[in-house]
């Protein structure tokens, strides 16, 4: 089994230091809950956020409010904010989501999938199995959805993208909780099923692949 941190790590600001305030707590506060760096219900304050970023509430509450209204936190009604903590049907909802999309831009971005495209995706592929080898839990999920990203970039669909990198961001900390307690399969399976398909230009092949390769394990949850 993958085994967590001892700790979640802190909120601490990145490199984008020419961006306004509450874009960088924005950008950074959506990097590590998509990339399961935090747990599903984490409770997290406008105070507390704030103060990890050396900045006022003002534009930790900005950040806050975006990242709510895109599902990648929760606001209660007595004004608690949690990262979210799915149900099954919510689970389930958001990999129909996944399975309805992700094939659809796969099979958009087949057509210009050279071999230099698919050369890059097994390096990255590389990468994802290093992760799987030494427990690291949101390098994983970020390679994971670096291999598919770069896949998608390829359908030339930035509406259909950016809804599915919401979904993505409704469940990093979900793919978290999940790849703590499986345990240890080859991940990359279905990930080699979506190489050779591109390689052969295989489109049902590649739509079963990705389809397979997105639910799987989301399934696990809510069975």
């Amino acid at each position: 089994m993958m085994t967590p941190p001892a700790t979640n790590p802190p909120l601490t600001p990145g490199p984008e230091a020419g961006l306004a305030a509450h874009e960088q707590i924005y950008r950074t506060l959506r990097s590590r809950i998509m990339y399961g760096e935090l747990d599903p219900g984490k409770a997290l304050t406008i105070r507390g956020i704030g103060k990890e970023f050396g900045m006022s509430m003002t534009p930790a509450r900005e950040a806050v409010r975006r990242l709510a209204a895109e599902g990648a936190l929760t606001l209660s009604s007595s004004g608690r904010i949690s990262t979210p903590n799915l149900g099954p049907e919510r689970i389930e909802e958001l990999a129909a989501l996944r399975a309805l999309l992700e094939p659809e831009l796969a099979s958009r971005a087949l057509p210009r999938a050279h071999m230099a495209l698919i050369e890059r995706l097994r390096a990255i592929n590389g990468r994802v199995g290093e992760h799987v080898a030494k427990n690291d839990i949101s390098g994983y999920i970020r390679t994971n959805l670096e291999f598919h990203r770069t896949i998608y970039l390829r359908a030339q669909a930035p509406a259909m993208l950016a809804l599915v990198e919401t979904v993505w961001l409704q469940l990093g900390p979900t793919m978290r909780a999940l790849y703590m307690a499986r345990t240890r399969t080859d991940l990359q399976k279905h990930h080699r099923m979506i190489l050779a398909a591109l390689a052969a230009g295989d489109e049902p092949g590649l739509r079963l692949a990705v389809r397979t390769d997105v639910t799987q394990g989301l399934k696990m949850l809510v069975s």
